[in-house]
């Protein structure tokens, strides 16, 4: 499977000097999927490797490149537009880890710029971004009003000139889900950047990965997700991350996290943390399902993961309310 193989070239990025064309096909079809070919970029530069493999991965280095300097300059344009508010402004994901300099931005690819803003305040912010270009993507009712009663953002925002997407958090996961992180607590304690943005402080910053990988989605993308953490464990350690991590709730997740990335990526971790339960091999398998082309392979995994997602995200009366009611919106009948 390509995602094994994708796994193992990060782990140890030497053994890629002897790959045939088959491996490579295999490896940077997993690596464009997982959208992990520009931390591949990154941890293949200056290994030996095949000329034609080179070209596909400077490309890649380019790419993602070009792409943090977009991230920061959104992040600029955000700031600019909140700076007179007096709101904390604390960055997410992906452009939080490029704006802090960590080895988990190294060849990240950066989609949308994802914020978190206290939640009393949300309103203001919103209308302060639509004042300054961003307009809204769900013009649906229903959709509208789900995202503002039940999920952990705004509805997302486009701007309308740079056609780049915002999220606005004022949580990590949704308001319905089975777990309520401390918000507030991240907020209060983030730390503040050089321009006045901010970041989580380094425990959090792997719980609200934790968060977004094992509590809230369906693990699509899930390899990256997990790299992040992988770079943040060993970088920043675990020392108090356990405490902070039952304050939000996400203990028993962060070990597991941490379990996962030992056993893909080699991540040192406390010793106490390595005992493994049933159900690790099932996340496993749906982190490493990626065929020679990169597919999910089988897709009862991936549907599996799917429903579980929705599971996790709201209680099961309102998960069949909700399903129904996006079914109904979605039918046209003949």
């Amino acid at each position: 499977m390509s995602g094994a193989l994708l796994a193992a070239t990060l782990r140890d990025p030497a053994q890629a000097t002897g790959y045939d064309a088959p491996t490579w096909n295999a490896l940077i079809a997993a690596a464009r999927a997982e959208q992990l070919i520009g931390t591949l970029a990154h941890r293949l530069d200056g290994q030996g490797i095949s000329e034609a493999a080179q070209r596909i991965l400077t490309d890649a280095r380019a790419s993602t490149d070009q792409g943090r300097i977009l991230a920061l300059w959104e992040a600029e344009a955000c700031r600019r537009a909140l700076v007179t508010l007096n709101v904390p402004v604390v960055l997410l994901k992906g452009t939080a880890y490029v704006a802090a300099d960590m080895s988990a931005g190294q060849g990240r690819m950066i989609g949308d710029l994802d914020i978190l803003v206290p939640r009393d305040r949300i309103e203001t912010v919103e209308h302060a971004l639509i004042e300054a270009g961003w307009e809204w993507v769900k013009p649906d009712p229903y959709d509208d009003a789900y995202y503002r009663q039940w999920m952990h953002e705004l509805p997302p925002l486009i701007h309308r000139e740079r056609d780049r997407m915002i999220d606005v958090h004022h949580t990590i996961l949704p308001l319905t889900a089975q777990i309520t992180p401390d918000a507030d607590a991240m907020i209060r304690d983030s730390v503040t950047l050089a321009n006045g943005l901010r970041v989580l402080n380094p425990q959090d910053m792997i719980c609200h990965a934790v968060a977004h990988l094992l509590a809230d989605g369906d693990l699509a993308g899930g390899m990256r997700n997990l790299w992040d953490i992988h770079c943040m464990l060993s970088g920043f350690g675990t020392q108090g991350l356990e405490e902070r991590a039952r304050l939000h709730g996400l203990h028993r997740h962060v070990r597991r996290a941490a379990r996962l990335a030992n056993a893909l990526y080699g991540t040192a971790i406390p010793q106490d943390w390595r005992t493994r339960d049933s159900v690790d091999a099932l996340f496993k398998k749906r982190l490493l399902a990626r065929d020679g082309w990169g597919q999910v392979r089988p897709k009862w995994v991936e549907h599996g993961f799917f429903i579980r997602s929705h599971w996790l995200r709201m209680p099961p009366a309102m998960l069949a309310r909700h399903l129904w009611t996006k079914w109904r919106k979605g039918h046209r009948p003949n």
